[in-house]
């Protein structure tokens, strides 16, 4: 039987939305928001969006499709709403603050006004916890971008209550009967192209016009047989550079040379240590199954009245740890994690050097495993943390200075549901990811392809933590897949990426686990995006129900209308640093900047030395020689003399030697610039003076055989009168 779907009469769109500050009075009377699992559900009730995921993302937009006049219900797997953000990620990773609009701005904007109430400082006063250096704000706003978890969650309830959003709790999908293979499983219901309803582990029944799959792990396209990914893409899939095994580029959060991976030192037969990968690395830039290391981002304090001090858990294992203890012999120095600093005297505690709070390799079959799976490897993620801290504070090798600032350290009494300070949920920094018809690709963060339909910006550098550990070919421990490549500007989020293939479902938009590969996910993954997308996503629902259209077909130009109209921002004019940086539009003939060079390597980037083109310039790190090199390829626009130049940041760690390579008409002709040497006035020194008819030139840097940093920025083929 085909069944149709008939949008409902959406409400007039309110024409403000509502101040968070409402009066008690409306608190008072409004009805009940928050649903709990065991509360019968009417089967035949049909939500114009059905949002499964009360992540940050998620509760986003059921708020944007309750503003704009539909129905919405927020199906919560778990007990708490907020994912990460109401989870201990307060320190807010982002990039360029000013790329994030709409409902989520708005959220940061409330979490500044919630910590302007005095009596919301109940460990520290706001003025030390200023004095400390915290950021509150940005653009000129009244934003504050650092956060306890409760903050955060008051925050987003303020949002579900105001806008009388339906929330459920423990609710979790019926998985059971999906493959990869496309399978579809049973807590999903397809009809003609459509999910015609979900249904959860306790048997309630959801439907909706349309759905959202708002989890970061993928659970409802994964559930409805649509095509995602798991792990890493070979380079070659999409023609990155980044994506696939990268030990070449495993410089960061990695261990001290040296570090024996034995159970017994310098005995194979012994055994490797845990967690030491027998089948790494795998082949440079291949694809691989792997997925970048978890972790908990633990809500720390030092007030001793609020303090749960660290713990030795059952089932401690010493040999995890063994690793760490031999880093630290093999010269590890500096805290072992990253204690960021939020409200009353509580930190956002993430992983720092070559072994810390990420426990890599270790959630490889996490996407995919089951419910009670998934419990078991969230359970070992969280021992292991626990003995982590138990350790650093308290084992003898662990240097004394380290154990004595851990010590000092301990878990929060007042903001988790868990007797011991622990939160519930897990960083999952990436797990399933979905594959439609647009990709977001490390193309799409370096500018070198721009969304034409974007619904959003991303802002921060390509960024995945370590993946493995692996044995290298000298017998040592060593991390691989650490990845951190930034220095572009905010880049636009195309709209179909949200989208799954149109022949595999019509009424699904994916704002979280969304098309993207490996290493531009890494880009995009940041809890203020998933909001801004949330936000977007409903948009795009409520205009394909409004417009009785699927999600494929909307007219882009109208969502793009109404986005702005609230707010997002999805087209970003980048501004220049005077004094540092050279506007290429100022220049005559012909410019190329580093943006437009074919690149292998030269993955750094950099801004604080003038005079550069544009917003950075790019070098080699100092690393890899010979084996990064950038081409720039420039025709001269009618004939005439003109001056090939080149331009770069001077300095005295910089290389005297930087081969450079000019080919026209198939002359080759190769010189070493100096680029200790600071060029002219402008910024660019005079490779040659040359009179041009026709055709293109190319100019190609390299760091071949060079003694210092080697500075790409741009080329100028400037007419000479």
């Amino acid at each position: 039987m085909r069944l149709i779907f008939e949008p409902s009469p959406i409400r007039a769109k309110r024409s403000v939305r509502s101040n968070w500050l409402v009066p008690m009075i409306a608190t008072l009377i409004m009805l009940p928001t928050t649903l709990r699992a065991n509360e019968s559900r009417s089967e035949t009730e049909v939500y114009d969006v059905v949002i499964y995921g009360g992540t940050a993302a998620g509760i986003v937009a059921a708020v944007q499709v309750e503003w704009l006049g539909g129905s919405a219900i927020v199906i919560e797997p778990g007990s708490r709403i907020g994912g990460l953000t109401t989870g201990g990620l307060g320190q807010t990773d982002i990039g360029n603050k000013a790329a994030i609009g709409g409902i989520a701005r708005e959220f940061y904007q409330r979490i500044s006004k919630y910590y302007q109430d005095p009596e919301n400082w109940k460990w520290q006063t706001s003025e030390q916890y200023k004095s400390g250096g915290q950021s509150r704000t940005a653009e000129g706003e009244s934003t504050m971008w650092t956060f306890e978890p409760s903050a955060a969650l008051e925050v987003l309830q303020g949002f579900v209550d105001e806008h009388n959003v339906k929330v459920v709790y423990d609710e979790r999908l019926d998985r059971t009967g999906s493959r990869r293979s496309g399978q579809v499983g049973a807590g999903v219901q397809i009809v003609d192209g459509k999910i015609h309803s979900i249904r959860t582990v306790k048997g309630n029944v959801y439907r909706g016009r349309m759905f959202i799959d708002a989890t970061y792990e993928g659970d409802l396209f994964a559930t409805a047989g649509i095509s995602y990914t798991v792990g890493r893409e070979a380079n070659a899939t999409y023609n990155e550079t980044l994506s696939g095994v990268q030990t070449a580029n495993a410089r960061h959060h990695q261990l001290m040379p040296g570090v024996d991976p034995y159970v017994r030192k310098g005995d194979p037969d012994s055994g490797l240590l845990p967690g030491i990968d027998p089948t790494g690395p795998g082949e440079e830039g291949s694809a691989d199954h792997r997925v970048q290391a978890y972790c908990f981002r633990v809500c720390l304090t030092d007030h001793p009245e609020n303090r749960i001090p660290f713990f030795k858990p059952e089932n401690y294992d010493p040999n995890l740890y063994e690793l760490m203890l031999r880093n630290f012999e093999a010269g590890q120095s500096g805290f072992p994690v990253i204690n960021s600093g939020m409200p009353n005297r509580k930190t956002d505690t993430n992983n720092r050097t070559g072994f810390s709070t990420d426990f890599i390799g270790q959630n490889y079959d996490y996407p995919e495993a089951t419910d009670e799976e998934r419990q078991q490897i969230i359970e070992r993620h969280r021992t292991y943390q626990q003995g982590l801290f138990w350790t650093m504070a308290n084992h003898p090798r662990v240097p004394e200075n380290t154990r004595k600032i851990v010590s000092r350290w301990g878990t929060c009494k007042d903001e988790f549901e868990r007797e011991d300070g622990w939160q519930q949920q897990l960083y999952i920094r990436e797990a399933r990811r979905l594959v439609g018809d647009e990709v977001m690709t490390q193309h799409h963060c370096q500018g070198r392809k721009v969304a034409e339909d974007p619904v959003g910006m991303a802002a921060y550098t390509m960024d995945s933590h370590n993946v493995q550990r692996y044995v290298d070919a000298n017998g040592h421990a060593r991390n691989e897949g650490d990845v951190q490549v930034g220095g572009f500007p905010p880049y636009p989020i195309s709209y179909r990426s949200l989208l799954p293939k149109p022949n595999e479902c019509t009424n699904l938009i994916v704002p979280v686990s969304l098309s993207a590969s490996h290493m531009a996910f890494g880009s995009i993954r940041m809890e203020p995006v998933f909001m801004v997308l949330g936000q977007s996503s409903a948009t795009a629902a409520i205009q394909a129900i409004r417009d009785k259209q699927p999600l494929h077909e909307i007219d882009y130009e109208k969502l793009r209308e109404q986005l702005i109209s609230d707010k997002q921002v999805l087209d970003w004019i980048p501004t220049l640093r005077p004094g540092f940086s050279i506007d290429p539009k100022k220049l005559s003939g012909v410019v190329l900047d580093d943006v437009g060079a074919e690149r292998t390597g030269f993955n750094g980037a950099g801004y604080t030395v003038p005079k550069f083109v544009g917003h950075n310039y790019r070098h080699d790190g100092n690393v890899d020689k010979g084996k990064q090199h950038a081409t720039y390829t420039l025709s001269a626009p009618k004939p005439g003399r003109y001056a090939v130049r080149l331009s770069y940041t001077a300095n005295p760690n910089r290389a005297s030697n930087v081969p450079v390579t000019i080919v026209r008409n198939n002359q080759p002709q190769t010189m070493a610039v100096n680029q200790r040497k600071k060029p002219g006035e402008d910024g660019f020194v005079t490779l040659v003076e040359d009179n041009f008819e026709s055709g293109e030139i190319t100019v190609t840097v390299s760091n071949e055989g060079t003694n210092g940093y080697v500075i790409i920025d741009a080329v100028h083929l400037k007419p000479i009168k």
